[in-house]
């Protein structure tokens, strides 16, 4: 069974072209246990993530930086049928993006 631990690379963000979202590298969403790390375009950001009870979910808030300034937001990931994943990032007083993801080898 896939879960949803591990690197999985950003191939669509809803707001964002694909070239601003690997911007600084290539746009990523990383879970372990019950942290976590993204970075897309000039956003940076750490994750404290919580699961749903088949672990096919996952919940998170989120601290980090955008250009250097601080920013905040929440997001939640689900694992579909296949290696993607699709989900919502929220800037906390900003913008929103869907997103899909790919399993990284």
């Amino acid at each position: 069974m896939q879960s949803l631990s591990g690197r999985w690379r950003i191939t669509w963000m809803e707001t964002w072209p694909q070239d601003y979202v690997d911007l600084i590298e290539p746009g990523y969403v990383q879970f372990s246990g019950n942290e976590g790390e993204f970075l897309f375009g000039a956003v940076h950001g750490w994750m404290n993530v919580r699961y749903s009870v088949d672990k096919r979910r996952a919940e998170f808030s989120w601290q980090g930086d955008d250009e250097g300034d601080e920013c905040s937001g929440r997001g939640w990931v689900v694992l579909g049928d296949s290696e993607d994943a699709e989900g919502q990032l929220f800037i906390h007083m900003g913008d929103e993006s869907a997103m899909t993801l790919r399993k990284e080898p």
